[in-house]
């Protein structure tokens, strides 16, 4: 598990090299543009219908509709253990959800799900355009996911600290960085898993948690929508 003071000091040694001094640049540039569309997020998300037309089967069979595709409600969350899956063609991700969780609507989120009791516990996806064709042509997972948690996931008011930081790939071999951290206020602490990765000219940012005091019972499930999301490529985008 590294530190934050580990990771600057590994920023700081390698400074120095050109192509980390444009990773960096890249870095810094995401950032800011994901920060800029998630400023124009309301703070106050209100519980709604879908957002996108879903046609519900009674087998187990998936139907594109519109962009979102949806297993059919218990049956979902019976194939999958207790969690229902996302899969949004248009948009080329998926992720599982626990069952229970509900369609919220924020504004800057591509999809938001939660429980409207515990409202800490979450997931949303988001993206933004890019022209880089992996997520480490941004850096290493340590420095991208440093970068995020301080200037894009959490709010200057809050004491972050972020936990480890690991890559991945998946079954056709694209990287993803997947990252923990916690956010903390006077009033709670927040702890969170993160996934992003790059493709299809964009780079996509899966974030879900749950309230600290909570962790010890939904860290699993937390864990398992984090290592759920995948991204496959369009030829058409």
């Amino acid at each position: 598990m590294a530190s934050i003071a580990s990771i600057q000091r590994v920023q700081v040694a390698h400074s120095s090299s050109p192509n980390v001094r444009s990773n960096r640049r890249g870095v810094r540039v995401m950032a800011a543009q994901i920060s800029r569309q998630n400023n124009a997020a309301s703070s106050d998300a209100a519980v709604h219908p879908s957002r996108r037309q879903i046609v519900m089967l009674p087998s187990s069979s998936l139907i594109y509709a519109g962009a979102l595709t949806l297993l059919s409600g218990e049956q979902a969350a019976q194939a999958k253990g207790g969690f229902e899956v996302v899969r949004d063609q248009q948009d080329a991700y998926q992720f599982l959800y626990p069952f229970g969780w509900q369609e919220v609507s924020v504004q800057g989120q591509d999809v938001v799900y939660k429980d409207v009791i515990e409202p800490l516990e979450s997931v949303s996806v988001n993206y933004i355009p890019t022209d880089k064709k992996s997520v480490a042509d941004y850096g290493d997972a340590k420095e991208v996911s440093y970068t995020l948690v301080k200037k894009v996931l959490t709010n200057v008011n809050q004491d972050v600290k972020l936990l480890n930081a690991e890559e991945r790939k998946d079954s056709t071999g694209r990287v993803y960085y997947d990252f923990e951290y916690t956010a903390t206020t006077p009033r709670y602490t927040r702890h969170a898993l993160a996934s992003v990765t790059v493709g299809n000219g964009k780079f996509y940012t899966l974030e879900t948690g749950a309230n600290e005091r909570r962790w010890g019972k939904m860290a699993d499930k937390i864990a398992r929508v984090q290592k759920s999301f995948e991204v496959s490529d369009r030829t058409d985008y």
